[in-house]
């Protein structure tokens, strides 16, 4: 019989999981991604950080397809989604408590992904930890989420402005559910949000990018091509970009984003 070529065995789905881990600041809660092959012959893995308003699970799509070849994980910040709450920290103190999670996990190198504040955090991480090796940026604008009122008169227009920001994120074809998530993780961590999102102002990431030196991948929405008018110089000449039509895209892990990620990471 003629010899065939054999097909390449599909990868087996990524087992997700949750767990908390310590960090000088509490208890730091972890949505994991884990090969499903066993973890044998695994690429580097990948920590995502997301943004303000929002918590680990915003990557809950791209981590279960990250996770095919690697681990993935995306941490909630400290003082949002399911991780302690000890108030606002600065970059470097939430750099800190990321920094306890890699140490804990003892891993010899690690890809960051990082989304509005978690591009900070990011950012400082990759100034405290040698082992980073590549580096993604998702320059997507986010939906502000207002500060809780001071008056209960106030409390209608609060909620009208949250149920906007989360729906403008989630995108115009999310389903019920995922606004509604949206909502609860924006109305939990209201004042956090509004204090990060401030915190943001203090410092401007182009200044932060042109100091980096390993293979940068910018994700930029088409109507804001640079990304935060994010021009070539402020990026080092090893950036590459693709695009993201926004957080919903993010969050969703649209075919193309994960295919763009996924060869950057490999390459």
């Amino acid at each position: 019989m003629p010899n065939r070529k054999s097909s390449p065995l599909p990868r087996a789905a990524a087992r997700i999981r949750r767990g908390y881990f310590e960090c000088r600041f509490g208890q730091l809660h972890v949505h994991h991604a884990i090969p499903g092959g066993g973890g044998f012959e695994e690429a580097t893995p990948v920590l995502a950080l997301h943004p303000a308003g929002h918590s680990g699970r915003l990557y809950g799509a791209l981590l279960a397809a990250l996770g095919e070849d690697r681990s993935a994980f995306a941490p909630d910040l400290p003082g949002f989604g399911q991780s302690e709450r000890p108030g606002v920290l600065s970059f470097g103190e939430l750099a800190a408590a990321l920094g306890d999670f890699l140490d804990t996990m003892r891993l010899r190198q690690i890809d960051l992904i990082g989304c509005g504040l978690g591009a900070h955090v990011v950012l400082e991480l990759l100034a405290t930890h040698p082992a980073v090796r590549r580096l993604i940026i998702a320059a997507l604008p986010t939906a502000a989420t207002p500060p809780p009122p001071r008056n209960p008169e106030a409390a209608d227009e609060f909620l009208r402005a949250v149920c906007n920001s989360a729906r403008t994120d989630c995108g115009p074809d999310a389903p019920p559910e995922a606004v509604f998530s949206a909502c609860g993780e924006r109305l939990q961590h209201a004042a956090v949000a509004a204090q990060a999102a401030a915190l943001e102002q203090t410092r401007a990431l182009r200044e932060r990018l042109r100091a980096v030196t390993q293979p940068l991948l910018i994700l930029h929405a088409p109507e804001h091509p640079h990304g935060f008018a994010l021009t070539a110089a402020d990026l080092p000449p090893q950036t590459q970009r693709a695009t993201c039509s926004g957080v919903a895209a993010l969050e969703a892990g649209t075919a193309p984003l994960v295919t763009a990620i996924h060869s950057f990471l490999t390459t």
